[in-house]
């Protein structure tokens, strides 16, 4: 099992920091009426370029799909080559200024793991838990029982 880098904010780096700052801004772009928890998410690749996602609910759930797919389908869909090398994930409740725990669902482990497998290389996962940054080396290690052919 991989031990988890935890830190405070202070302790990121200046790439961390800059994927971190990305996935804080693209909460505002939540649609969540239904849940009232809004996330946001951001990938950082390799030639500097960012790409965020929030989630976005539906009347009709499960129509809807969450922040880290988000962003990470709109990077599929543009062909881009550039790697991903980190995954920004937070949420916040509505009724809240300040971040919810959490960490990506099932779902969105193997979408992300997937995205690593195609690009043959693991990118950083970072997260807020138990008020620290949750830092994962990969994608895979936050899901050890993937799907895979």
């Amino acid at each position: 099992m991989e031990d988890f880098g935890l830190k405070n904010v202070d302790d990121l780096d200046e790439a961390q920091k800059k994927v971190v700052e990305a996935a804080l801004e693209a909460i505002k772009t939540s649609y969540s009426p239904y849940s009232k928890f809004a996330v946001g998410a951001a990938l950082l690749l390799e030639d500097g370029s960012i790409i965020t996602g929030s989630n976005q609910e539906n009347m009709a759930y499960p129509s809807g799909t969450c922040a880290e797919r988000a962003a990470l389908f709109t990077y599929g869909s543009k062909g881009i080559s550039s790697k991903i090398t980190k995954l920004a994930v937070f949420a916040r409740f509505h009724d809240s200024e300040s971040l919810a725990f959490g960490a990506p669902c099932g779902g969105c482990r193997q979408v992300m793991l997937e995205y690593e497998l195609k690009q043959e290389h693991p990118f950083e996962v970072i997260f807020l838990h138990n008020n620290s940054y949750v830092i994962s080396s990969s994608a895979k290690a936050l899901l050890p029982f993937h799907f895979q052919l």
